[in-house]
């Protein structure tokens, strides 16, 4: 009896070695542009790799993609190429600071604005064809509330709107959170307040945008923290780099730390949702492993 209940452990635990890893995917959004928003998700990825997390970054922003740019990277081929069939996904990753895989997107190419449904699902899926072992993916969108925007947040099961302390920010914020919620189902938001001068601004900047949507939408917001306002953050910039790498003791960098240590604590899902999903088939493996385990 006891070895048999042995062998059943054992064949448990084979079965929890073989099924994939889900992959945290964290949507970084923000209603307007000029918030800081590719800065926030490069510096989380790099603060998450740190961390010892096979991280990687994707650039959404199909048709203005700046990631490469922000990090003076060379690349050879980027998603518009893809889409082209002129080579594969895998073939366009590049290697960023502290590891980083790196997806580059198409700046200056108009059709990669506007891709079909379709297109965008078909790119989502891609992704679980990669055979890379990773622990969490970020994708930094487009802003605004484009059909781009919609496809990427809605396949990640984390959402970081980004906010800074402008009027226009604010109000774009509210519009894209009425949006994906209303229309598209999305119930969970973490607001970042980026760029600010003092703690207490953050935690402000963050109560104007919750007062107004607790009063007319049905959504759980999160404040995710902040990030201050750094002259070495634009140093890093200048030098083309994350300031996580190049001035790791700046203000900065260290609430980027921070930050990515609680994304690092959010739990990983380990059901699909129904919708097109980054990685939906290391979900569907990792919920039959959970079966399977929890009958044995």
């Amino acid at each position: 009896m006891l070895g048999g209940e042995r062998g059943m452990d054992q064949a448990a635990g084979l079965r929890g070695m073989m099924a994939p890893r889900p992959v945290r995917v964290i949507a970084v959004t923000s209603g307007k542009g000029g918030v800081g928003k590719t800065n926030v998700s490069v510096n989380l990825a790099v603060a998450l790799a740190t961390l010892g997390r096979r991280t990687m970054l994707l650039d959404a922003d199909l048709g203005l993609a700046n990631v490469d740019v922000l990090l003076g990277l060379q690349v050879r081929h980027n998603l518009s190429h893809v889409l082209e069939g002129r080579c594969g996904l895998e073939e366009v990753i590049v290697e960023g600071p502290a590891g980083v895989r790196i997806v580059p997107a198409a700046s200056g190419v108009a059709r990669m604005a506007g891709l079909s449904p379709a297109e965008h699902a078909g790119l989502i899926r891609a992704f679980s064809d990669l055979g890379e072992a990773l622990d969490v993916l970020v994708v930094d969108t487009a802003a605004g509330i484009s059909d781009s925007v919609i496809a990427f947040t809605r396949a990640a099961q984390e959402v970081i709107v980004v906010v800074c302390d402008e009027p226009a920010s604010i109000t774009d914020a509210y519009a894209l959170i009425k949006v994906l919620s209303r229309d598209h189902g999305l119930g969970r938001f973490h607001v970042l307040a980026n760029m600010v001068r003092s703690a207490p601004e953050g935690r402000d900047l963050y109560r104007k945008i919750s007062t107004v949507t607790g009063r007319f939408l049905d959504v759980t917001l999160h404040y995710m923290g902040a990030v201050p306002y750094d002259e070495q953050l634009r140093r890093a910039v200048q030098r083309q780099r994350a300031v996580v790498e190049a001035y790791p003791r700046s203000r900065a960098a260290l609430a980027f730390k921070n930050l990515a240590e609680r994304a690092d604590n959010w739990p990983v899902p380990r059901q699909p949702r129904g919708h097109v999903e980054f990685f939906v088939e290391r979900l569907l493996g990792a919920g039959r492993a959970d079966g399977l385990e929890a009958a044995s």
